[in-house]
């Protein structure tokens, strides 16, 4: 990856360079190069209608068609369905505050949604490299995009919730700044967006929403023909833990005949400990599992039954509330 660039454009989050659905009828807002570097300013993932000075009533106004507002679509000069398109994330830079949510259960959103069926909200302070929660917590920030992909081949309007073949909602924490995605091109000119920004994540994402923040992402873009996949694939140096770094860890496991109740088991297990030994509320472990801890599959090897395991960082914890040195 070249340490040296020039954005040749910048795109704004504007009503005209905004879209919430992938649809590949949507006219680019711009057609780059392959090679040149593009610049997209993006919304936070409800597109605006939360902020640095909302409060949990604001949630009940949520508009849940406005979520995951993407920048876009770019169109890349001659790319053709069966190419690779190979995305450079030269910088990600969040704006200094962000928002983590949990919606009311009938949302369904949320690895345990049906265990917190009232509408949480923490509003972070983004400075210093880390997010500020509460009881001396702060949460190290990595930002990336949440949703970052192209235009599927299948005509008509398709929500963003779903992660896709061409990439779109995966919530792959280590596509921070450095990384290399490689998306296959499914119609002509790719037509990429991105957005979603997360100025920090647990892998998982277990009660629905990372640090949700605006943000500005700068790839630089170019075409593989000698590469053929058919689902995303990319190169990342992490974060594989909170921190970059090797670190003490609290860890729980869900043992279970089927991973998303494994998963459950994992999560509502570090809640519980969240709450009986470091003190939180049962809403702010949610919330705080969902922004700094790691699920991780164990095993899927020793049927009948698969093990997940929830990674809790002692680093986040003040000196003094840390189980281990």
């Amino acid at each position: 990856m070249s340490d040296e660039y020039e954005a040749a454009y910048e795109i704004d989050a504007s009503d005209e360079t905004i879209h919430s659905a992938w649809d590949n009828s949507l006219e680019p807002v711009q057609t780059v190069e392959p090679g040149e570097v593009v610049r997209f300013t993006c919304r936070d993932s409800t597109g605006g209608q939360l902020g640095p000075d909302s409060t949990v009533a604001d949630i009940a106004d949520l508009d849940i068609d406005r979520v995951h507002t993407l920048t876009g679509p770019v169109a890349i000069e001659g790319a053709r369905p069966g190419d690779v398109l190979e995305v450079e994330l030269l910088e990600i830079d969040h704006r200094g505050w962000g928002v983590t949510l949990v919606l009311p259960s009938e949302a369904e959103l949320g690895l345990l949604a049906d265990e917190f069926p009232e509408p949480a909200l923490h509003v972070w302070d983004l400075e210093d490299g880390v997010g500020r929660f509460g009881n001396g917590i702060e949460v190290p920030l990595d930002p990336f995009p949440g949703v970052i992909g192209v235009a599927p081949a299948e005509d008509g309007t398709h929500t963003t919730f779903p992660p896709r073949s061409v990439g779109g909602n995966m919530d792959i924490k280590q596509l921070t700044a450095g990384s290399t995605l490689y998306l296959p091109v499914a119609v002509d000119g790719a037509l990429f967006s991105v957005g979603d920004g997360h100025a920090a994540q647990g892998d998982g994402e277990v009660c629905g929403s990372g640090i949700e923040a605006p943000m500005t992402v700068t790839c630089r873009f170019d075409l593989r023909s000698d590469l053929s996949i058919d689902q995303p694939q990319f190169e990342t140096t992490g974060p594989f833990t909170p921190s970059g770094r090797d670190e003490p860890m609290y860890g729980t496991t869900g043992i279970a005949d089927d991973l998303q109740e494994a998963a459950s088991a994992a999560v509502r297990q570090l809640i519980d400990h969240l709450e009986t030994e470091r003190g939180l509320e049962r809403h702010e472990a949610y919330m705080l599992c969902s922004v700094a801890v790691d699920l991780k599959i164990n095993e899927v090897v020793n049927a009948p039954n698969w093990v997940v395991s929830a990674y809790l960082p002692e680093g986040i914890f003040p000196a003094e509330q840390r189980r281990s040195a």
